[in-house]
């Protein structure tokens, strides 16, 4: 006999993450101050019982979104890191292409540059976001100094800076880089050149 998860807590689940989904998209858009839960309810197809019967509040669902997106961008960077690391660190590409292909699971969306930035925004207002979005950020930078250390090791290379360090550099490139090219209205192509370049530039500065 199979075990399945009760209907109602399939269909809670589904109404949870059709809510995020809006309201990541709103949040995107205007902001979390100006999405109101009116909005996110009639974005999602509820009614704001259901909201409530979820979150209470639009504050709590924001904390929501930036868990889910912390453990989806460092999952997908822990899978991209290990794929690497199973194909041999000493035999694979340069290490610009190696950072390069980490660092491009994420960052090509519109609007997941867009809610990035507006977590940051609301990170640097209130000190409850802010321990929400650190810790993306220490699990994120943790799983990029990895690879750092290991390509440095695996290939004989010397750091200017400590893998930590480098990977704080190479991160912050990284947002710039990506919300620039929303900026400038670039192509998810023009905007992965982009990144390329910056991530060559720093490169070049890292290694000895």
């Amino acid at each position: 006999m199979t075990d399945t998860a009760p209907a109602p807590s399939r269909r809670r689940e589904n109404t949870r993450t059709r809510l995020m989904d809006a309201a990541a998209e709103m949040f995107a858009e205007v902001g979390i101050d100006a999405a109101s839960v009116e909005a996110i309810c009639e974005r999602a197809g509820f009614t704001r019982g259901a909201f409530y019967s979820n979150f209470a509040s639009k504050e709590e669902l924001f904390l929501a979104l930036c868990a889910r997106s912390a453990e989806t961008t460092v999952a997908a960077v822990r899978e991209r890191v290990t794929s690497i690391e199973d194909r041999g660190l000493d035999a694979t590409g340069e290490v610009l292409h190696l950072v390069q292909e980490v660092l491009e699971v994420t960052g090509d969306d519109r609007l997941d540059v867009l809610l990035g930035a507006e977590i940051r925004v609301q990170a640097l207002r209130n000190p409850e976001f802010a321990e929400a979005y650190l810790a993306l950020n220490r699990e994120l930078g943790e799983s990029v100094a990895q690879l750092v250390g290991d390509i440095a090791e695996a290939r004989g290379l010397t750091l200017r800076l400590t893998a930590e360090a480098a990977t704080d550099v190479i991160l912050s490139a990284w947002v710039s880089t990506t919300e620039i090219a929303l900026m400038t209205r670039r192509t998810a192509s023009e905007s992965r050149a982009l990144l390329a370049q910056r991530l060559e530039q720093l490169v070049r500065l890292i290694l000895e």
